[in-house]
């Protein structure tokens, strides 16, 4: 679970069409979710000096749990956070959370690696990446 709380919470819109027939967000938008809080949060680790076409990190793993349904009108956010961190790797952890109650809907870790775009392989991460998401977490990871 989640050790220490979330520092990054990204307020996020709902659309007619994520809603599915039962009424509730459908499980494939939840990773477009997960994707705008990954983009959010490192815009602020990195105060909007990411060049998205040199990026060097990509998704190696992605596990989602499923905890409760988000209904169409309820205010959500995706909290994210970085719970440790490698040479090559650093695990993120995301939350949607329902913003009025704090009710927990749907929890994701995923892994991602350092990637090396020319030779197309993975790469240590970059000594900035790993400064600037120490520092924004507040901790030595």
């Amino acid at each position: 679970m989640v050790d220490r709380p979330f520092k990054h919470s990204t307020t996020v819109q709902m659309r007619f069409n994520d809603i599915d027939m039962l009424g509730h967000l459908n499980n494939s938008v939840y990773f477009s979710l997960f994707d705008l809080g990954k983009v959010e949060y490192f815009n602020t680790v990195r105060g909007n000096k990411n060049h998205w076409a040199k990026i060097d990190i990509v998704i190696a793993n992605v596990n989602c749990d499923f905890i409760a349904p988000v209904y169409f009108t309820e205010p959500i956010a995706v909290k994210t956070q970085v719970a440790s961190m490698h040479d090559k790797s650093f695990k993120m952890l995301q939350a949607v959370v329902n913003e009025k109650t704090g009710e927990l809907k749907c929890l994701c870790s995923s892994v991602m690696v350092g990637f090396d775009a020319v030779k197309g392989v993975s790469a240590p991460l970059s000594q900035e990446w790993k400064d600037a998401i120490s520092r924004f977490e507040g901790i030595e990871l």
